[in-house]
């Protein structure tokens, strides 16, 4: 029995501007592409589709399918296409995988760990690369990599691709030497009163907005 999270889905007819009317009836439009079949559009429930958000389902979640009364198939979720006010998701793509068959993607890489140049020097973490190429069967990609910064114990360490650690079974094909991550050093309090105008030499103050006549 799998362990995969699942979703139930029905086909849709509402295409193009109408979808609208579907998000404000709770339901969420989305579409199935892969397989080498033409793509299929569908509608999910919005309130479902939180519920498995809050279980942290995001992209790259491999997840069973089920449309209407067909036997439910492994899906990876390709893309969530979210208002750009609230973050509400309007849109999800699954995409149809073959369980023995690898495939590429791209994972977001995120940070773990505290950095010395950081909290204790003031430095600003610099994130060089959000995302990294893997390849892996469907069943062994991850859908995000750690980056462990507590490496970085000052600002001429930078980390490249080359110091990530990835599950068994997955191949990294972004290029070993890409740099990932670094801590940028502080401004100087001597810079920063130099990018000041000197308004005693002479620089022109700003002048007070007049009145509304």
């Amino acid at each position: 029995m799998s362990t995969r999270p699942s979703l139930a889905a029905e086909h849709r007819t509402v295409i193009g501007k109408q979808v609208n009317s579907l998000r404000r009836q709770g339901i969420l439009p989305a579409v199935i592409f892969g397989g080498g079949k033409p793509s299929v559009p569908v509608q999910i429930s919005a309130l479902d589709w939180e519920i498995l958000r809050r279980h942290k389902v995001t992209r790259n979640t491999l997840m069973d399918l089920k449309v209407g009364s067909a036997k439910a198939q492994p899906v990876l979720v390709q893309s969530i296409a979210e208002d750009p006010r609230s973050r509400k998701p309007i849109h999800v793509d699954f995409q149809v995988v073959k369980m023995t068959e690898e495939m590429t993607v791209d994972v977001p890489l995120v940070t773990i760990g505290t950095s010395t140049a950081v909290d204790k020097d003031g430095g600003t973490l610099l994130h060089l690369k959000e995302t990294i190429h893997l390849r892996a069967l469907p069943g062994d990609l991850p859908t995000s990599i750690e980056v462990d910064v507590s490496g970085l114990v000052d600002f001429e360490t930078t980390l490249h691709v080359s110091d990530l650690i990835v599950p068994k079974g997955v191949q990294i094909l972004t290029d070993a030497g890409d740099s990932i991550v670094r801590v940028m050093a502080p401004r100087t309090e001597a810079a920063q009163q130099g990018d000041a105008p000197d308004l005693a030499a002479g620089a022109p103050a700003e002048e007070a907005p007049a009145e509304d006549a």
